[in-house]
């Protein structure tokens, strides 16, 4: 059986079918960008399954984050402080932001978003912006 985890093309097959069996894959499929890119396809959360270099790949996170903000959580921390990456996950899940660097959730313009989307998110931002007019506004 461990076997046919480690055989890509039967994996693929499987993740076809189940995006969600990427938990299932060997180790060293949970580092090839293909399978991970089919399984976070289906199931955006399976990204917490990939190998802590395919976390760290900005292209999958993207994908991930897009549908499913949450998975956040679970990238590399310098993706934590990419705008870019920060943004497609709060405009999904406001409050995700809490998982945001320092320096960005100290950003206004992410800040907006993730509150307009999710008021909770406000408990999440700097002190600083805690006080902006602006962002209270929102609430």
């Amino acid at each position: 059986m461990s076997g046919l985890k480690a055989d890509k093309e039967v994996v693929k097959v499987a993740l076809e079918q189940d995006s969600e069996a990427l938990e299932f894959v060997s180790e060293e499929l949970k580092d090839d960008k293909e399978i991970v890119k089919i399984g976070v396809k289906g199931a955006p959360w399976t990204i917490c399954y990939a190998s802590s270099k395919l976390r760290a790949d900005k292209e999958l996170v993207l994908e991930s984050c897009k549908n499913y903000g949450q998975a956040l959580y679970y990238v590399a921390e310098n993706l934590r402080d990419d705008e870019e990456v920060v943004k497609v996950a709060v405009s999904n899940k406001g409050s995700i932001i809490k998982y945001a660097s320092d320096r960005l959730r100290d950003n206004k313009d992410l800040a907006k978003i993730a509150v307009t989307q999710d008021k909770s998110a406000y408990h999440f931002l700097s002190w600083r912006l805690r006080q902006d007019e602006d962002i209270k506004g929102i609430l």
